[in-house]
């Protein structure tokens, strides 16, 4: 599949809001704190023909990048890979040590594609779901694969 990537634009916001609230929110919950990822700097991956293939939001705190949401609507295409360098490359010019992120425990893709690209484990924060929920109602019980969703998995890159 041919795309090309570039970044988030003021009209493209709307879009953005749209995906995120595909997941039960205007935001989402990362380590007890809710973000408004449509708001956030990110890329998004276009086919040829215009339409959107995949979508990265990320922030950046001090020396530290996290990617707060990774989105590849095309699965095994390389999207998420190159999305992925996108917010490294974005991270770099920052000035930024670590590029990090949060998965949950039933997202094995996730954490599939995140080992194969040099991220290592970082922490495994047990039953931090029950505190999001507190904050997101609409996280459910039963994730991905029909795995009880519970924790969140800390990933991370030294850049």
């Amino acid at each position: 599949m041919a795309y090309t990537i570039k970044p988030i634009e003021p009209n493209d916001r709307d879009w953005v809001l749209e995906v995120i609230r595909g997941w039960g929110a205007d935001f989402i919950v990362s380590r007890g704190r809710k973000i408004y990822a449509a708001d956030l700097p990110g890329f998004i991956a276009r086919s040829v023909e215009g339409a959107p293939v995949g979508l990265v939001t990320y922030e950046i705190v001090g020396d530290q990048c996290e990617i707060v949401t990774l989105d590849a609507f095309e699965k095994f295409q390389g999207i998420g890979t190159d999305l992925t360098a996108h917010v490294k490359k974005a991270a770099l010019a920052a000035g930024c040590r670590r590029l990090w992120l949060i998965t949950t425990n039933d997202n094995l893709d996730a954490i599939r594609h995140y080992q194969r690209r040099g991220f290592t484990i970082a922490a495994v924060h047990v039953n931090a779901l029950a505190h999001s929920r507190e904050l997101k109602p609409s996280i459910s019980e039963i994730g991905s694969y029909n795995i009880p969703l519970r924790d969140e998995i800390e990933f991370e890159m030294p850049l």
